[in-house]
C-alpha cells in the first residue's frame, strides 16, 4: 500500500504560491514536501492540528510518502508521533497501520501549520522575509509548558 500525504483543497492555491518552480528561484520552498514538513513542525510547535476534510486532487496532488522519506523527513513523522501519542508501537517501520497513523498525524499538523502560515503571511509581499521573521520569533519564544529540555545540547 502506497501511503500519500494529502493537502487540503482550501490550502492548495496557498501551497502552490509558496513552492518554487524551475524558473522561479524566489519561492521559499523547493518542494511541496519541504513546505509540508515546515508546516507540520510549526503546527506541532504551536499545538495546532486540523484534519484534512476535502483533499486537493489537482496541483498539489497527494504526495507519496517516499518523497518525504527520501528528503529525510521520516524523523519528523516519527518525532511528531512519539511526542503526540507516546506509543512506541506506532513507530514500527513494518506495520502498515502504524505508518498510516503517522501519515494522518503529520497531515493534521501540516494542515494546522498551513493555517498558521496563511494567517501570518496574509498581505506579505516577500514570503521569504516574513518566514524568516516567523522562524526567529519561534526560536526565541519559550513554551510555558516546556521543561527546559533542549535538543541542541546533542548537536
Amino acid at each position: 500500500m502506497v501511503h500519500r500525504v494529502r493537502v487540503a483543497k482550501d490550502k492548495s492555491e496557498f501551497v502552490r504560491g509558496l513552492v518554487g518552480n524551475e524558473t522561479d528561484g524566489a519561492s521559499p520552498f523547493q518542494t511541496y514536501a519541504d513546505l509540508l514538513a515546515f508546516a507540520a513542525a510549526l503546527g506541532m510547535k504551536r499545538q495546532q492540528k486540523s484534519p484534512v476534510r476535502e483533499v486537493s486532487n489537482r496541483e498539489p496532488a497527494p504526495i507519496a510518502l517516499e518523497i518525504f522519506l527520501s528528503r529525510g523527513y521520516d524523523r519528523l513523522f516519527n518525532l511528531l508521533t512519539a511526542v503526540e501519542t507516546r506509543d512506541p508501537a506506532l513507530l514500527s517501520p513494518t506495520n502498515a497501520e502504524a505508518r498510516a497513523a503517522r501519515v494522518a498525524l503529520f497531515e493534521e499538523y501540516a494542515n494546522g501549520g498551513l493555517e498558521i502560515l496563511q494567517a501570518e503571511l496574509r498581505g506579505a509581499i516577500d514570503y521569504g522575509e516574513r518566514l524568516l521573521l516567523i522562524m526567529l520569533m519561534e526560536r526565541h519564544t519559550e513554551d510555558p509548558h516546556s521543561s527546559g529540555f533542549d535538543l541542541q545540547q546533542f548537536a
